[in-house]
């Protein structure tokens, strides 16, 4: 059974499966404070919940975008499970060529995505990250990686309004019925919300504009349901998409004799 970690800066999404399919999947808040050991030991409760035991776990695989933490990951791998695990980084088999000025300066998540929405759907794509930060990521048809954008995240925009401005409250991100509101929350609400779609929606008309083609988008990320919904320009959101890029990534760069 192979486990995946995503490693963001809000999140810690992991997943187990076996061959191609997903088992299962979950989501804690990412903790730059927490040591392996505690990592250790909240991964075994919940495996545990699951009926998983880390003896089951023959392979592990790494994304991470805060690498303050991937030592006491690493740590944790080799000695709650005896296994030293794939790190998505320098040196890893892709299968995609990276078209970028420095490839090392592309962050682990976006590769990660752009393997898996390739093998998933196809080229050419835009991938929207709808995380702390907006990421867009553009695959051509062969699989390349062109570059892309990247924008303030809706989460730690709304959370600097709030910080910054005296007058202002801490709002939930809940989508308003009307974009005319008559309170402050719900005209924050519709300020962050529509204002977000209205960033995705422009950037994916230029990046076609500047493509002179068609191009599908896929959304992942833990408020990409949300935005879609408000979005004329997202075709697919895919939740599982970064760990389906892990997957692949791991079979790509396992020895023949472990296949």
């Amino acid at each position: 059974m192979l486990l995946v970690f995503d490693i963001g800066n809000s999140n810690i999404v992991l997943g187990t499966y076996e061959g191609k399919k997903l088992l299962r999947h979950w989501r804690i808040s990412t903790d730059r404070q927490k040591t392996g050991d505690e990592y250790g030991m909240l991964i075994n409760d919940l495996f545990r919940f699951q009926g998983i035991r880390m003896a089951d776990i023959d392979a592990i695989i790494i994304s991470s975008v805060v690498p303050p933490l991937v030592v006491p990951l690493v740590k944790m791998c080799e000695r709650y499970f005896r296994l030293h695990p794939l790190i998505v980084g320098p040196g890893i088999k892709t299968g995609i060529r990276l078209k970028y000025e420095n490839p090392r300066e592309i962050g682990a998540d976006r590769i990660v995505n752009s393997v898996g929405a390739f093998e998933q759907y196809g080229g050419p794509l835009i991938v929207v990250d709808i995380g702390t930060a907006t990421t867009f990521d553009i695959v051509d048809t062969n699989g390349d990686y062109l570059g892309g954008v990247i924008a303030p995240g809706i989460g730690s925009s709304s959370e600097a309004l709030f910080q910054r401005t005296a007058q202002l409250p801490r709002v939930g991100l809940v989508t308003p019925r009307t974009v005319i509101c008559r309170n402050t929350v719900t005209g924050m609400q519709a300020g962050i919300i529509f204002g977000f779609v209205g960033q995705i929606d422009e950037i994916v008309h230029r990046i076609k504009a500047e493509m002179k083609q068609e191009m599908r988008v896929i959304a992942t990320g833990g408020l990409a349901h949300m935005i879609s919904r408000e979005s004329k320009t997202i075709d697919k959101v895919d939740n599982f998409l970064t760990l389906t890029g892990l997957r692949v990534l791991y079979e790509r760069n396992i020895p023949v004799s472990k296949e």
